[in-house]
């Protein structure tokens, strides 16, 4: 792949597009300069929520002037591959070109349920000593909701009560953001499954 590389993200939500900066990173760290366009899909009428149909409207968007897209689906409860098969059919139906999954299992909220510290940052409660009840490494995959279990760790570990603690539980789509965004890509997520098939993914487009 040539070293700048003009990409298209879509992804499940404006609350994902941290993900484009993620990918940008790790194709970087593969001596390729990627720049993702992400379209605003929620603001465009008209189009549909499914993969072919943001990859159409983004590519008619960029003149059809892109070298890559990659796209984000949450595994969810029909796993890695049934989902980047569903992927890999919505693209054969564009004029898509090269492309990459991100395909995190079971929710890209499993991979920030991995740092309790920064959790308690994000919280605005750093010293903060209540239990989050937060999964070990090998068993955040294996969560049935990592949404909520999230939701629940940032309101424990505000330590919050009264009307403070309902303001709090307001921020967490706001929170979750801001994991995203501070997501440690060297960190505990890098012993995940969906992470190094993420990483072998970049690989084989990278080189």
């Amino acid at each position: 792949m040539r070293t700048t590389v003009r990409g298209l993200f879509v992804a499940e939500g404006s609350s994902d597009h941290p993900l484009a900066g993620i990918a940008e990173l790790l194709f970087r760290d593969r001596g390729v300069d990627l720049r993702l366009t992400m379209p605003p899909f929620e603001q465009l009428r008209g189009v549909p929520k499914d993969v072919e149909s943001r990859v159409e409207a983004g590519l008619r968007l960029m003149g059809n002037q892109v070298d890559l897209v990659v796209v984000h689906r949450d595994a969810d409860n029909v796993g890695r591959a049934v989902r980047h098969e569903e992927i890999a059919g919505a693209l054969r139906k564009t004029d898509a070109p090269v492309w990459c999954p991100i395909i995190p299992v079971r929710m890209t909220e499993a991979w920030l349920l991995l740092d309790e510290v920064l959790i308690r940052q994000i919280a605005g409660n750093p010293r903060g000593k209540a239990a989050l009840g937060l999964p070990k490494i090998q068993e955040v995959e294996k969560v049935a909701d990592p949404k909520e279990l999230l939701r629940s760790a940032l309101i424990s570990a505000a330590e919050s009560t009264g009307r403070r603690r309902d303001r709090d539980a307001k921020r967490f789509n706001q929170q979750r953001r801001q994991l995203l965004e501070r997501l440690d890509r060297h960190g505990p997520v890098s012993k995940l499954s969906s992470w190094q098939q993420l990483l072998a993914d970049v690989d084989a487009v990278a080189t």
